[in-house]
C-alpha cells in the first residue's frame, strides 16, 4: 500500500477533513492535501497533524487534481474525498484491481455491489447523462463517468496532458485515458453521506462546462 499516494482536494472541509486523516491512519498510504492558501479554516483543523500540504497555483477542482497528481512520487495515485464519502477500506480492493492489468479503475455507484448516500435525483440523471453520451462517443465501457474515487498508473496520468480545470476533468481523464489506449475499469464502491458542508458543484453551471468539454474531447483526436 505504500505505492500509492492519496491526492485529497480540499476547499472548506475544516470539519469533515480531520477525521477523514483519523480514519486513514490505519492505512499505509501517503497523502497529498491539495488546497488554496486562502483556505485558513481548512488550514488550522488540520495543521497538527503530519501530513503533506500542496498550496494550489491555481484554481478549481480540477486543477488541483492536477497539480497535486503530478507531484505524486510513488508509482499509483488516488483521488480522495476531503469530505468524508469515500470508504477507504475499499483502497485494497482497488489496488488489487490495478494490478491485475488495468491502468484506471474507476469507482462506481450504479453497477451490482455499489451504491450511494450523497446522490440526489439531479445529480444521478445528469451522472447518467454524462455517462452514456461519453461511452457512446469514445467506448469508454465505464458506469460512473462523474465519479471520481480513482486510482492510476503516475506514469499514464502524467501522459495524458492533462488540461481542464474546473469539473470537467472527470470527463477529461477517461477520454484522454480512452484515446492513448489505456485500460480501464469499473469497480463497485459504495459513496457515504458526507461528514459536512455541502456539494461544491453546481448541477447546472457544471454540467454546462462538462458538455463543453466533452464535445471539445470529441473534436481534438489526440
Amino acid at each position: 500500500m505504500n505505492e500509492i499516494t492519496l491526492v485529497i482536494p480540499a476547499k472548506n472541509e475544516p470539519e469533515s477533513l480531520p477525521k477523514v486523516l483519523d480514519e486513514l491512519k490505519k492505512y499505509d498510504v501517503k497523502k497529498i492535501i491539495v488546497m488554496s492558501k486562502d483556505d485558513l479554516s481548512t488550514y488550522s483543523s488540520i495543521k497538527s497533524y503530519n501530513e503533506k500540504i500542496l498550496f494550489q497555483t491555481g484554481k478549481g477542482f480540477g486543477n488541483a487534481l492536477r497539480e497535486g497528481i503530478s507531484s505524486v512520487e510513488t508509482k499509483y495515485f488516488c483521488v480522495f474525498n476531503a469530505d468524508g464519502s469515500f470508504d477507504p477500506s475499499d483502497l485494497y480492493k482497488l489496488k488489487e484491481k490495478l494490478e491485475s492489468g488495468s491502468d484506471f479503475v474507476f469507482s462506481s455507484r450504479y453497477i451490482k455491489g455499489a451504491g450511494t448516500e450523497d446522490d440526489t435525483f439531479l445529480t444521478s440523471v445528469g451522472n447518467f447523462f454524462f455517462t452514456q453520451l461519453c461511452n457512446f462517443l469514445f467506448k469508454l465501457k465505464i458506469s460512473d463517468v462523474l465519479y471520481t474515487y480513482v486510482m492510476g498508473s503516475v506514469e499514464a496520468f502524467k501522459s495524458l496532458d492533462m488540461r481542464y480545470n474546473d469539473f470537467s476533468f472527470c470527463v477529461e481523464l477517461p477520454i484522454k485515458a480512452k484515446k492513448k489506449n489505456f485500460i480501464l475499469t469499473d469497480f463497485p464502491s459504495f459513496e457515504r453521506s458526507r461528514i459536512a458542508g455541502v456539494k461544491k458543484v453546481n448541477e447546472f453551471r457544471d454540467g454546462f462546462l462538462i458538455l463543453i468539454s466533452i464535445l471539445r474531447l470529441l473534436i481534438v483526436k489526440k
